[in-house]
């Protein structure tokens, strides 16, 4: 069974859970719409397009090994922002836009958000049979997107390259372990080079996540609810979903 599978590498990331009031929290990985929303943008998918988003949602299953969650970053954080009045009858499809008023029209808003430092994860994507796209193309996409990619914020670019590989295993967890392979002795043939001696070897997965339409040969230790399911892209409205969770013993 073929299997894309990826890595998620940054400095900063932030996958956005349940907000309220100015509180902006980040769950310590990616979640479904974080991985529609990235392979959304990679393929050059407008954001009002739902039906184009749906398909992605509905076409594939995800699941997610996580290497580590990093460490937490709390920031608080300041933006200028007009009132609904102030741009009627203007244009601002832009932030630009939005900021060429008057000083004294800007309104001040604080909000607290959160960011995961270092943190590192894989993700494995498994194509249903109603698929938009080949994992091919979504491959393809990754290697060389349409639209900037970052993690879950504008703020969090990748700070490696995805890497995404076609694995043929019988399970993500499998899949995880020849990805993991690959990419050590692709980094071998570099030893002793300028670059390679500036990379670190991949950390192993300590957990894996893994939703439906996609095959884990784990027992979960953890069943959760995550509202994560995109609805409408252009609405930020999500639905819930039933997620399963794993912990990978550490080797001796």
């Amino acid at each position: 069974m073929p299997l894309l599978v990826f890595q998620l590498q940054a400095p900063l990331s932030a996958w956005g859970d349940t907000a309220v009031g100015e509180y902006r929290p980040s769950h310590d990985y990616p979640g479904m719409s974080a991985l529609v929303g990235l392979l959304g943008a990679a393929l050059g998918l407008r954001r009002e397009d739902e039906a184009a988003h749906v398909a992605l949602r509905d076409g594939y299953g995800f699941a997610i090994g996580v290497q580590s969650s990093g460490k937490l970053l709390r920031d608080y954080h300041t933006a200028q922002v007009p009132g609904q009045t102030s741009l009627k009858k203007r244009p601002h499809a832009s932030r630009r836009d939005e900021l060429a008023i008057p000083r004294h029209e800007l309104n001040t808003i604080l909000s607290t958000r959160d960011f995961r430092q270092d943190a590192g994860y894989l993700v494995a994507v498994q194509a249903r049979d109603d698929s938009p796209y080949s994992l091919e193309a979504l491959g393809g996409a990754l290697r060389k997107p349409r639209f900037v990619l970052y993690l879950g914020r504008k703020t969090c670019p990748p700070g490696a390259p995805l890497h995404p590989q076609i694995i043929e295993a019988e399970s993500a967890d499998q899949a995880f372990d020849q990805y993991l392979e690959r990419l050590t002795e692709a980094i071998a043939t570099l030893d002793g080079t300028a670059r390679g001696a500036t990379l670190e070897l991949p950390a192993q997965v300590e957990r894996i996540a893994w939703g439906q339409g996609i095959a884990v040969d784990l027992a979960p230790d953890l069943t959760v609810t995550r509202k994560d399911r995109l609805l409408r892209r252009r609405g930020w409205q999500f639905g819930d979903r039933t997620e399963n969770v794993t912990l990978i013993p550490k080797e001796a």
